[in-house]
């Protein structure tokens, strides 16, 4: 065991003395001083050797890198001497490598020749031989060689290879055009009659192998859609259409076409009778008559041949769309002729719309092919379109506002049906909207749908105005039977547009416009958000001037009738509420007869108000007549006269026995809207007892919140405790000893 002192150590006292202690220490930093120094020197004896060893390292480097210097140079004049020998082998290599690669391109060129040469010959072999559904075969693979060629420079190579695709496919379109053009009529396509007119005579033939060889047919010429979309340019309308981008019609289903084109141009181009610029409904007739006349055969009978085909083409689609077009092409031309005449131009967008409605209803016709919508969509007639649809919509608000019934409402003696009393005008001008976002929902665009929102919004603001100024001329009547009538026509449009609003069509509107929106900076970050987040609707800045409107006439028509009620009750407000015999001195209470004027012309304001007013308006009427009537009672009555026992049982049996029950027809508690009026009544009627015990309870704990539970206990709620103390202060049957 190691010792823990230094007496255990065996040191004597002298040994641990201060001095001695400090003798020791500078003895060991002495120590370590000199063994410190016998390093350094050794470190400085083996530095020069370091240094002598480097330096003779660096030497044997040099030399080294001279060597390797004169080395490079040695094999660099090599290189180039070896270069200028072998320069002329190169040249002579390069222009044999360039007389291979053009050799190659001609042998290229030639077996391409060859090959077209080749597909070339066996489609005569095949024809020689009848053998056409081979020969369709070898036109594919020829067209689809043409379709490989299309990037290649050789300009003669591709006018040969497409020189040859057109001769084949010439002659086999003709062949096969002519042979399905005879089966055709065999089956006696087209179907000029609808199915059901057609007599026995005149059926198509139900013959097995007339069918065979309509599928046979139907399927060659199917498979020279390749070669006839590489030669044929499809007919376009003017970009300023903006028609959707469609693939070419199937060969067959545009052979099935041809008679029924024909008949088209013949009927409505040119001089013929039945080309009159006002009867778009015929030609418009005559191709759903052709579609409809057509799609069970089509459905029957072809599109089956297309499934087998594995074709993705939709037959009744196919010759929907070849009729359509004939229907646009003829739209592009009419149109230019009759923009300017008002009648001749609004009759024309009737019919197109109707058409599309039946086009795409009955037949199935997709939005997303080019359609009607697309031609009424162009910059000119899409103007014109607008400017016809205002001045026919303001014409329109000026015959319905000046109708003799235009604030009658239609269904006035159906109860169940006229729930909102709308007048007449009012559900004409919202029907007018109604089928304006009808006409316009489909147009292909939502800029073309966003510029007739706006028009219909100007309609509403517009229509808002002349209301405004049919109301300021009946401000004087305000409980008329006109003015009723326009607060009902307010109302109504403020709701259904509010309705509108959560409508999918309009949210997707609304979308739109936000779109636009964003993209013009015409809002502020807190209006887009609200768009965004579906706050706000399209329809926000209308409803909400309908609503301040709605809420001016209210409140213009509430003051009347209230004015009426404040000059019925003054002999009510000047009964002597100080001297009335009290409770026990009357057989029977009775209503005050000072009170009657007021209670009959309340009873009468309300009935013509529930009787030309809508439920909603008329509960928020009354609702504001009450308001006003509780704090009129509350402050010019109650508070304006002081009471005797009698005086305050009287008011007490006026108030809950014959006010409150006026209101019990639209309320279950009327005396909930009375608030000031019921509370008041019940401080005033406090026994004795009750009322002093309350009256050192508020002046005690004014404030406090043993005052306002002695209150509530009571059913006091709505008066403060400085009201109430106000209204015990007014009762004048007090005890000599307790005052």
């Amino acid at each position: 065991m190691e010792p823990t002192s230094l007496t255990e150590a065996g040191c004597s006292p002298r040994e641990r003395s201060p001095r001695h202690l400090l003798l020791r220490a500078a003895w060991k930093m002495v120590s370590k001083g000199t063994t410190k120094r016998r390093k350094v020197l050794r470190i400085s004896s083996e530095i020069p050797k370091r240094i002598q060893s480097a330096l003779k390292n660096a030497e044997e480097s040099k030399q080294l890198l001279n060597q390797f210097l004169e080395q490079e140079t040695h094999l660099f004049s090599s290189i180039n001497s070896h270069l200028q020998t072998a320069e002329p082998w190169m040249d002579n290599l390069g222009a044999m490598i360039n007389q291979i690669e053009e050799i190659e391109r001609h042998l290229a060129y030639l077996k391409w020749i060859s090959q077209i040469e080749e597909l070339s010959d066996n489609i005569q072999q095949y024809l020689m031989t009848n053998n056409v559904p081979e020969a369709a075969s070898t036109l594919v693979s020829m067209a689809e060689l043409d379709i490989k060629l299309q990037e290649s420079s050789c300009t003669h190579l591709l006018s040969f290879m497409r020189a040859t695709v057109k001769f084949w496919h010439k002659i086999l379109k003709d062949k096969l055009t002519s042979d399905f053009e005879e089966v055709l009529t065999q089956l006696h396509w087209p179907f000029i009659t609808s199915p059901q007119s057609q007599t026995g005579l005149s059926r198509p033939v139900s013959s097995p192998e007339i069918y065979n060889n309509l599928e046979t047919l139907f399927c060659q010429l199917l498979k020279l859609q390749t070669s006839d979309e590489l030669l044929t340019e499809p007919k376009q309308l003017p970009e300023k259409y903006s028609l959707p981008a469609s693939s070419s019609i199937i060969l067959p289903i545009q052979i099935m076409l041809t008679p029924l084109q024909k008949r088209f141009k013949y009927h409505f181009r040119g001089n013929r009778q039945t080309n009159i610029i006002s009867k778009p409904e015929w030609y418009l007739a005559q191709v759903l008559m052709w579609i409809g006349n057509h799609n069970h055969f089509l459905d029957e009978k072809i599109q089956p041949i297309l499934d087998k085909t594995n074709s993705l083409a939709n037959a009744r689609l196919e010759f929907s769309r070849g009729l359509v077009m004939l229907v646009l092409e003829k739209l592009a031309a009419d149109i230019p002729c009759l923009l300017y005449d008002d009648s001749l131009f609004c009759h024309l967008v009737d019919e197109v719309l109707l058409f599309e409605r039946e086009l795409h209803s009955v037949h199935g016709y997709p939005s997303t092919f080019a359609n009607c919508m697309h031609i009424l969509s162009e910059e000119t007639c899409f103007q014109r379109w607008l400017t016809v649809e205002r001045k026919f919509a303001l014409q329109k608000m000026d015959s319905m506002l000046s109708s003799e019934a235009a604030w009658v409402s239609q269904y006035k003696d159906i109860a169940d049906v006229d729930e909102m009393k709308v007048p007449d005008c009012a559900e004409t001008f919202m029907t007018l909207l109604l089928v304006m976002t009808d006409r316009y929902k489909n147009l292909p665009t939502a800029s073309r749908k966003l510029q007739f929102l706006e028009l219909q919004k100007d309609l509403v603001d517009d229509f808002r105005i002349r209301l405004t100024q049919v109301m300021k001329e009946e401000t004087r009547a305000s409980l008329g039977f006109r003015y009723c009538a326009i607060l009902n026509a307010v109302n109504y449009i403020s709701t259904v547009l509010a309705d509108w609003a959560d409508n999918v069509f309009f949210l997707q509107l609304q979308q739109a416009a936000l779109e636009v929106f964003a993209e013009n900076n015409t809002l502020s970050k807190l209006q887009l958000g609200q768009l965004a987040s579906m706050e706000s609707s399209v329809f926000d800045d209308m409803i909400n001037l309908l609503e301040r409107l709605k809420h001016d006439m209210l409140t213009r028509q509430v003051d009347h009738v209230f004015k009426e009620v404040k000059d019925a009750a003054k002999l009510y407000k000047k009964e002597r509420w100080l001297s009335l015999p009290s409770q026990s001195e009357q057989a029977v209470m009775s209503l005050s007869s000072s009170a009657c004027p007021l209670l009959l012309t309340l009873r009468d304001r309300l009935l013509l108000l529930e009787q030309q007013l809508c439920f909603s308006l008329f509960k928020i009427s009354w609702q504001m007549l009450v308001e006003k009537l509780d704090i009129y009672i509350y402050q010019e009555i109650i508070l304006a006269n002081h009471f005797n026992e009698g005086g305050a049982a009287q008011l007490h049996f006026d108030m809950t026995r014959n006010l409150f029950p006026l209101f019990s027809h639209y309320c279950k508690r009327p005396e909930n809207y009375f608030k000031h009026v019921k509370e008041a009544c019940i401080v005033l009627n406090l026994n004795i007892g009750s009322a002093l015990l309350l009256q050192d309870v508020l002046q005690s704990a004014s404030g406090q919140p043993s005052a306002t539970a002695a209150l509530n206990e009571m059913g006091i709620y709505k008066l403060a405790s400085q009201d109430v103390e106000i209204l015990l202060n007014l009762r004048t049957h007090w005890p000599s000893t307790g005052r």
